[in-house]
């Protein structure tokens, strides 16, 4: 690499949670886990002056109702003066976050950036429980310096027409969707996805910062009871990201320069060498098919290609892990296959899903891995939306050859094939994929993705009770059916 001082470095890193046993007005919010996060990574940096040197403060959005939660974090940090950040929905915002302030680094605009999120599932849950709906968190009023990403809707008219929306309504589409397209049978595909969600649950097991550090069995993992309701088929709770977590993480980044400057150790620094971001067709509706994602092929290898590396050249991945659709998809877009350990946190059902800041804990535990083995190299990919919204990060103990490079291959995505959606179609239709939704009594609803003639996608759904039985025993990917102009498929 050639003599610079602005090579930008990861040099603090750090994960909190807490557990409320008894009162959940008891525990702290949201904010307080990110400022103890972030006291906590300066300490883990060896070089609490770090925070003094701060800069920038950039804040990953929860689900909490702070306005510019980042300045609250640079008062209590001493740096008031710091620029404030905020990044927009989706699970891609941490990495395009550190893309970013790598960027910024490299080019002189900050020395020292903190980037942290928290969410508090956990104790919303325990409070909603004993009929507390809203806990009384501080407002942190006002607007941040900068938001770094844009806010987009990903819902289709046709969509939001058909109420399809939720996450687990669609991840299980693409499932089913998956299923198909590889020609297993219900039985041979649960089973092959329980034992790779088992595999993650053993890494999960090992990792100290884990919010369910038992190994689950593929056999617990796929067989319904009494903790592992149904869902959405075909998944039970145990292959859904795990929201119900109060967890923190924060990340601080600067410049080799101010590194050796403020004395950080050599052996905590952990270099960004390459990122990317990319978006697949914002509207599921429009995606050319809906077991494929191909953004992440393109901007995931493009990521290894500016790093200097082939796909079997990466010893430690992770693997943006919501539902196993969204593992395999990424798996087998970016050339990883399913055979080899695809997580080092043990995904979000397991390490725990703090919604948007899931990967701040997957590159602070890739962090820790790479410190102690200085020559590996590892890649971290994240996802927003319905598999839309994508970043990619290679990292490692050794400096990159070059400079961090960044790239956004957009253009190569948007040329890709795209479908129509089409709303009050009446006539026939071919299932292409499709899910159940549970209650506590049983399937309640059917959701089907389904083409015309003409290739144009429909949305559609059924609650007749003997077809939602027959979709949760028999292939429906694939059926011809009849939509009546309402929305309602037949069959």
């Amino acid at each position: 690499m050639a003599a610079t001082q602005k090579i930008p470095v990861l040099v603090g890193v750090a994960q909190v949670e807490q557990r409320i046993v008894d009162d959940p007005m008891s525990g702290k919010e949201p904010l307080a886990l990110m400022i103890e996060a972030v006291r906590a990574a300066a300490t883990d940096a060896g070089t609490p002056q770090l925070l003094d040197a701060a800069t920038s403060v950039r804040v990953v959005r929860g689900m909490w109702p702070y306005r510019n939660p980042a300045r609250v974090i640079a008062e209590a940090m001493g740096v008031p003066n710091a620029e404030t950040a905020l990044s927009p929905f989706g699970g891609n915002g941490v990495q395009s976050l550190v893309n970013q302030s790598a960027l910024d680094i490299q080019a002189g605009r900050h020395d020292v950036i903190v980037i942290s999120g928290a969410e508090c599932g956990y104790s919303q849950a325990k409070a909603a429980k004993v009929g507390v709906r809203r806990l009384e968190w501080q407002p942190a009023p006002g607007e941040p310096d900068r938001r770094i990403g844009d806010e987009v809707d990903m819902r289709h008219e046709a969509e939001k027409r058909a109420d399809i929306g939720r996450p687990i309504q669609v991840y299980p589409m693409f499932e089913n969707a998956l299923r198909y397209a590889r020609g297993e049978s219900l039985a041979a595909h649960i089973e092959r996805v329980s034992e790779l969600w088992a595999r993650f649950s053993e890494v999960a097991a090992t990792n100290p910062h884990a919010w369910i550090r038992e190994a689950k069995t593929a056999l617990e993992i796929r067989t319904p009871s009494a903790n592992n309701r149904p869902v959405s088929f075909p998944y039970p709770k145990l292959m859904n990201s795990n929201n119900n977590v109060d967890q923190g993480a924060a990340l601080i980044l600067c410049s080799t320069e101010i590194a050796a400057r403020l004395g950080v150790p050599r052996n905590k620094w952990v270099y960004p060498w390459a990122g990317t971001d990319a978006h697949d067709h914002y509207f599921v509706s429009n995606r050319d098919t809906l077991h494929t994602a191909p953004a992440i092929g393109i901007a995931g290898r493009r990521c290894l290609e500016l790093a200097g590396l082939d796909v079997g050249d990466v010893e430690l991945v992770d693997v943006y892990s919501c539902f196993p659709s969204a593992v395999q998809i990424a798996a087998a877009e970016i050339g990883l296959g399913e055979s080899r350990a695809l997580t080092v946190t043990g995904g979000l059902t397991f390490a725990g899903g703090p919604l948007n800041n899931y990967v701040m804990h997957s590159i602070a535990r890739m962090a820790e891995l790479l410190r102690e083995r200085p020559s590996a190299r590892g890649l971290v990919t994240a996802n927003g939306g319905y598999l839309t919204k994508h970043a990619f990060g290679v990292y490692s103990a050794t400096p990159p050859h070059t400079p961090f490079r960044h790239a956004n291959p957009q253009p190569e995505v948007d040329a890709l094939p795209s479908r129509q959606a089409v709303i009050g179609y009446a006539g026939p239709v071919q299932v292409e994929a499709y899910t159940v939704m549970y209650g506590a009594e049983g399937p309640t609803k059917g959701h089907v993705a389904a083409l015309t003639p003409a290739g144009e996608r429909a949305w559609a759904e059924t609650t007749v009770p003997e077809v939602l039985t027959a979709m949760t025993r028999e292939e429906f990917c694939g059926r011809s059916g009849r939509l009546d102009g309402e929305g309602t498929i037949s069959f």
